[in-house]
């Protein structure tokens, strides 16, 4: 695979349209107008992330991703541990994101008249039925399709993002609105934490971007082209986050009730037909049910080829999860993560909750799971770059590890310990009761940490 393949699996994983179209919202109801400055902090967080990808990927290559880079630097049964979580973050993302379709699907379908329903689940389920038949594909023709959906949606959003900007500082909105610095001022009554508190939808909004290095048993020249992808999709996503932020936030109004209107909506049927025509409206929610497909479709790669990289390693056997199809992808492990987005469709389904509520408790437990993981990524590589044999980066360089850590720990400690409410105060059991079932797997089961480590060393070292 090319530096192309790696970056678009990178930024499908992301899938920033999709991403764009709800997650502001969101962070709109815990930082009302200021939603830009929960961006611009994820933006900074992700940055210093990246940089251990970055360092690490020119040392390690595997198919493991985090399971791979953390598995070398701390040792197997951290690096099991940090593989679990991002396959349990890929996972549940995946089942938000499939929920998801169904939200940006039913919008479309009632707003341009084709069918009135108020029922996302059978949206939602052909979406995934249509995730189902590509996912076993070969991996290059994912990640065609991955970009080729990303860059179109991209575009009409980035065209959106322009004339709302050019219509409120030139002129008004159709409400109103006009350009004012307040879109990136705190409101009354919040302090400082609660930008990292909102950043969590940042964060989770460039969920996937360590994408590119679960590919390095599939790319060519990986230790050279799988950090370039790495930084091509932070930066060219970040600065998308960062002037759609700003244009939604100053579309609908940095007032209060700009920023409830914001709280309560969908950025893209009503800023679309609001400043353009409900026809721009009606594309940009096809768009984005587009996206939300090519998400899920790339989460179910990559918690697939995680759980095919530990089966494995731990089993030294490529049966089972560990099996490959004709085209090399892990066939059996991606038909377990899909019948896991299925069961998790159907049975908030029955259980009655709302597509709001469907698609935002999966993506909470999931961003929870990716933050530690990349706390996990972060104290591996300043061990290894830093402390483990000879200097492999400059030793002043330590101190952007180091805050990236600070960063994330932050935003996990904010999203997790400090004013959660209702189902969203019993996520974070959910969340520790995944990692505690990881931890002991690799600690109990008779010499899985030893074959792990074997099986890293044959696959993730120079």
């Amino acid at each position: 695979m090319s530096l192309v393949d790696a970056a678009a699996f990178s930024v499908g994983l992301i899938g920033p349209v999709g991403a764009i179209g709800l997650l502001g919202t969101g962070a709109a109801v815990i930082i009302g107008r200021a939603v830009t400055l929960s961006f611009v902090f994820a933006v900074v967080g992700v940055a210093l992330v990246a940089y251990c990808f970055v360092k690490l990927s020119q040392h390690i290559s595997h198919t493991g991703s985090v399971y791979a880079l953390v598995g070398v630097t701390l040792g197997p049964r951290a690096g099991f541990v940090a593989g679990w979580a991002l396959m349990g973050a890929y996972i549940a993302i995946g089942c938000g994101s499939t929920v998801e379709m169904g939200l940006f699907g039913g919008q479309f379908l009632r707003d341009t008249g084709i069918l009135h329903t108020q029922q996302w689940w059978w949206i939602a389920l052909i979406g995934l039925l249509g995730v189902s038949a590509l996912a076993f594909s070969e991996i290059r023709v994912i990640t065609r399709a991955l970009l080729t959906s990303e860059v179109v949606g991209a575009i009409l959003v980035t065209i959106l993002s322009i004339v709302i900007l050019a219509t409120v500082i030139f002129s008004h909105g159709p409400g109103g609105q006009t350009f004012t610095i307040n879109f990136l001022s705190l409101p009354k009554g919040s302090g400082s934490g609660t930008i990292a508190k909102a950043a969590v939808y940042g964060f989770l909004a460039f969920a996937g971007f360590e994408g590119a290095a679960a590919l390095g048993e599939e790319t060519s020249s990986p230790k050279t082209e799988i950090p370039r992808a790495i930084k091509t999709a932070v930066v060219v996503v970040g600065s998308f986050y960062l002037l759609t932020a700003a244009a939604q936030s100053l579309g609908y109004g940095a007032t209060a009730a700009g920023a409830k209107a914001y709280a309560n909506g969908l950025p893209f049927s009503d800023l679309g037909g609001g400043y353009i025509g409900k026809w721009y409206g009606d594309i940009l929610d096809l768009m984005a049910t587009i996206s939300l497909f090519a998400i899920s479709l790339g989460v179910a790669s990559g918690a697939a080829r995680i759980m095919y990289a530990q089966a494995r390693d731990a089993t030294g056997k490529q049966t089972g999860l560990a099996g490959l199809t004709k085209h090399g992808a892990p066939g059996t492990a991606l038909a377990v993560v899909l019948l896991i987005f299925a069961a998790a469709l159907i049975g908030q389904q029955l259980a009655g909750l709302t597509v709001i509520n469907a698609t935002f408790y999966p993506l909470q437990v999931g961003t929870v799971l990716i933050l530690v993981a990349y706390v996990m990524a972060t104290v591996g590589a300043i061990y290894f770059l830093f402390f483990h044999g000879e200097l492999k980066a400059p030793r002043w360089q330590v101190v952007i590890p180091a805050l990236g850590g600070a960063f994330v720990c932050y935003t996990i400690y904010r999203n997790v310990f400090v004013g959660q409410f209702g189902t969203y105060a019993r996520l974070p059991y959910i969340e520790v009761g995944y990692l505690i079932v990881g931890l002991v797997v690799v600690s109990v089961a008779p010499g899985l940490a030893g074959r792990v480590r074997a099986g890293l060393a044959a696959g993730a070292m120079p």
